[in-house]
């Protein structure tokens, strides 16, 4: 038994001082994650602070048309809430085709977010780990490949992001609230991740005593549709090994607005930003569907066990948005 200090938040700012006042601390809300990885001996925190019961599990239209979704809101009741149904079904089903529903039930959106971007080596504690262990060295180089990164990798770390939901949001341009000693600031989902470059061990940007207390999601433009498509070894609990979130606008026969982004194929959410390019403003077709993945995979570079995933993902995004711009 590993022992370790737990703290009841009685507010967001006491969160805040906790996690400033003990180095090395940890927020506990679902615990889906952190609790797995403190069980494997991965993770270590000197001292839990409990945000489960504050009062950040809202869900909710604000007055400018965008709706917030708190950040100890349950995977499972965010899916199910019928304007997050209605208006963002990229969501939906995202959150849907992750984990299982006795995880969804369980697991909160803030949670989800900060899951760790992991691979197997991460979780073996008798690997070298960069992400782990800064400096060790990447055992997945040389390894076994089959889940990991072709874009946006580096030789310190090829894992992948493990979130639906964090893709979902990616490609709605949803932005992360987040309380620091400062008081509240807020940036977009997608600024929230980091590529690996040298410092593999940090996943995001936010500072060890920064608390997410919302996700806001701007209203959707008109005649806006979306989805979510998820490839993986099974049905359920399993990683996307290729995933694709995107929003078509249409203008009579033309895109008017495409956005975006990939799971399973980076260290964060990838926003295709030249796929939509290559997108706005034409008529679409299979042709131009290839054309964009084509645009956005120019980069990929592959290991020896996950080639796969570049025309896996050109197909992937060709049915989706074949879909899209059908409805």
């Amino acid at each position: 038994m590993i022992p370790f200090t737990y703290e009841r938040a009685r507010d967001v700012t006491g969160a805040v001082e906790f996690l400033r006042d003990n180095p090395g601390a940890k927020l506990l809300a679902g615990g889906t994650n952190l609790v797995d990885h403190m069980k494997l001996g991965v993770a270590d925190p000197p001292a839990l602070v409990d945000i489960s019961r504050l009062p950040l599990d809202e869900i909710g239209e604000k007055a400018d048309g965008s709706l917030r979704l708190g950040a100890t809101a349950r995977n499972a009741d965010t899916a199910a809430h019928p304007l997050v149904r209605r208006r963002y079904p990229v969501l939906s089903r995202a959150l849907l085709s992750g984990a299982s529903p006795q995880l969804r039930n369980l697991a909160t959106n803030a949670g989800n977010l900060l899951q760790r971007t992991r691979c197997v080596y991460f979780q073996d504690v008798t690997t070298p780990c960069n992400k782990r262990s800064p400096g060790s060295g990447c055992s997945a180089l040389g390894g076994y490949t089959r889940y990991h990164a072709i874009l946006g990798a580096s030789e310190n770390c090829v894992a992948t992001h493990p979130s639906d939901m964090a893709v979902a949001l990616t490609a709605l341009d949803a932005r992360v609230v987040v309380q620091g000693p400062d008081g509240e600031r807020d940036f977009e989902v997608r600024a929230l991740y980091r590529l690996p470059g040298e410092h593999p061990d940090r996943d995001t940007v936010l500072e060890p005593h920064d608390v997410i207390v919302a996700v806001d999601i701007p209203a959707p433009s008109p005649g806006a549709v979306s989805t979510y498509r998820k490839v993986r070894d099974r049905a359920s609990y399993a990683f996307a090994l290729v995933s694709v979130g995107a929003e078509l606008t249409m203008n009579g026969e033309v895109i008017d607005d495409a956005r975006i982004a990939f799971g399973g194929v980076a260290h964060k959410p990838w926003r295709a930003e030249r796929a939509e390019d290559v997108l706005r403003g034409n008529r679409p077709s299979p042709e131009l569907f290839a054309a964009a993945a084509d645009a956005e995979l120019t980069d990929a570079q592959v290991l020896e066990g996950n080639a796969y995933k570049v025309p896996l993902v050109r197909r992937t995004l060709v049915a989706t948005l074949r879909e899209l711009s059908t409805r």
